[in-house]
């Protein structure tokens, strides 16, 4: 557990795997969808998630200087854990919890 939660456990690092599970490949694609994602923060969980093997980052297209990334095997492994944690969180969230404030 400790080892998925030093890669996985960041706010918004999910989000840019469920992300690019969908499909979303590029930087651009991935700001436009995250919402209130900062494009520093979004640089370094890209980084980290590259360093620990979950994606790898490629030419967008032949000869371009524009990146892609796309997750590996392992990354790919985490479809299932995030359609549980998507499950789970259908099932019990009851609506009226603000994740956007802090806790007191």
């Amino acid at each position: 557990m400790v080892f998925a939660l030093s890669i996985l456990g960041d706010r918004w690092t999910l989000l840019v795997v469920r992300d690019l599970l969908q499909g979303r490949r590029r930087f651009k694609e991935l700001t436009a969808v995250i919402h209130g994602i900062p494009s520093n923060i979004l640089a370094h969980r890209l980084d980290r998630l590259v360093r620990g093997q979950i994606i790898v980052k490629i030419p967008y297209c032949n000869n371009s200087k524009w990146m892609a990334y796309e997750l590996t095997a392992k990354g790919k492994a985490l479809a299932p854990v995030l359609r549980e944690m998507t499950d789970w969180g259908m099932t019990w969230q009851n609506g009226d919890y603000d994740f956007t404030s802090k806790p007191n």
